[in-house]
């Protein structure tokens, strides 16, 4: 079969990696694709949010699976375009991508499924928010309603930063119409977790559990980035915090967004805290999450493919994973600045030595070739190393030994990644 993988980013590398193991799988193409993703497929120069040329692509080449990365396009209706045309396509429609694409109706799904959240107010304008702020005491979590790129939600320790936050989303406009909604929300505290869980409907299905780290600094310093490393499994995670996700949190949404008429079909990420009263729910995301996707799928045995069409046929309670014991650890590497400005272009060194070592596979995110054949930097987050081990030391260690081999101008990484894990914190 032929398979479309849509996106650029590191998640659509290790997609497109999975993917191309798949002994069902002739044919893989990538669109737009980056210099990691042209190794193991076709790149096509079709961006991720040209919905119309995708699916005219798709049509015109037979693909028979188009599997879609990034949020963009699923907010914007890529599966409805594709199913329009009777093409199969791996991702939620329009009306169900609003769990990511608006925080507000996510919560009112949440609150109707009686699943575990923070409380929370929604805001349209600054001076009402101002005014919970002023009756309020911090810390505060200010999200954008829509769609913000990783970098719409603050948590701020107090009402300077609380303010700053609102005045970014009303007055700023820095995430444009995403900011016109504003929800104030509970703090909650406690270690995140995510759970990414294929759904075919009512049917859920949820992989191993991950963990990210979103700010830029070491030990959880600085702004907000889309993720600067992750691991695999979850040791904070016990069995019985994972059930109860399974059954007060996924099972209950699946079953509301039916009950709503929405028949989801994808990846539905569910964003937790760990609280001392049980997991509760940060936020949803209606694709694979990036990086966590980069410490999942190399974990997996099984053929993700066939899971894939499972969700599409409605056959998801046939289908039983496999994975591995080792664990897997994550190190984003990014360019100087990110998630701030920074510059691009500047050639990468050292990455055959780094996929040499044992182990360890170098996810693409940010990168593309230059005239000459070199691989070049060309986005914030440049590249994810991912890493095995029999434990979360090994899997450390060797990721970290991989990302000493890599080189590049402004090259910047945390060094602190899955620590926690090692210490079983």
């Amino acid at each position: 079969m032929k398979v479309l993988v849509v996106g650029s980013g590191g998640r659509e590398h290790a997609l497109a990696w999975k993917i191309a193991q798949s002994p069902l799988v002739d044919k893989l193409f990538c669109a737009p694709g980056n210099a990691g993703m042209a190794e193991l497929g076709t790149c096509v120069g079709i961006k991720a949010e040209d919905i119309e040329s995708l699916a005219a692509f798709a049509e015109r080449e037979r693909i028979d699976l188009t599997v879609v990365g990034p949020e963009a396009p699923l907010v914007a209706g890529i599966a409805d375009a594709f199913e329009e045309r009777g093409l199969s396509v791996f991702g939620p429609t329009r009306e169900a991508a609003l769990m990511e694409g608006s925080k507000h109706f996510a919560k009112q799904v949440m609150l109707e499924a009686g699943v575990p959240t923070g409380s929370a107010e929604v805001f349209t304008d600054y001076d009402a928010a101002a005014e919970c702020v002023r009756r309020g005491s911090p810390p505060y979590v200010v999200k954008a309603d829509g769609l913000a790129a990783g970098k719409g939600v603050v948590v701020a320790q107090d009402d300077r930063a609380a303010y700053e936050a609102l005045k970014a989303c009303f007055l700023d406009k820095r995430f444009g119409e995403a900011g016109n909604k504003v929800l104030i929300e509970e703090f909650l505290e406690g270690q995140e977790v995510s759970v990414l869980t294929l759904v075919d409907g009512e049917h859920i299905l949820p992989l191993a559990p991950a963990q990210d780290y979103k700010r830029v600094g070491d030990d959880d310093t600085g702004p907000n980035t889309g993720g600067m490393g992750s691991y695999s499994p979850v040791p904070v995670m016990s069995a019985e915090d994972y059930r109860r996700v399974v059954e007060e949190i996924l099972r209950p949404t699946a079953k509301a967004l039916a009950g709503r008429g929405i028949h989801y079909r994808g990846i539905l990420y569910a964003g937790l805290i760990l609280t001392q009263e049980g997991p509760k729910v940060l936020e949803f995301n209606v694709r694979f999450g990036d990086p966590e996707t980069q410490a999942v799928l190399p974990r997996l045995e099984s053929d993700l493919v066939p899971a894939m069409l499972a969700v599409l046929e409605g056959r998801l309670p046939e289908v039983e994973l496999r994975w591995r014991d080792e664990a897997c650890v994550t190190v984003v590497v990014a360019s100087g600045g990110y998630p701030g400005d920074y510059k691009t272009g500047y050639p990468i060194t050292g990455l055959g030595e780094a996929s040499s070592l044992e182990g360890v596979v170098v996810f693409h995110a940010g990168t593309r070739r230059g005239e000459g054949g070199e691989v070049l930097t060309a986005g914030g987050r440049v590249l994810n190393v991912s890493a095995l081990g029999r434990d979360f030391q090994e899997a450390r260690e060797r990721a970290y030994r991989a990302v000493e081999r890599i080189n590049f101008t402004d090259m910047y990484y945390r060094k602190d990644i899955a620590m926690r894990a090692v210490r079983g914190a």
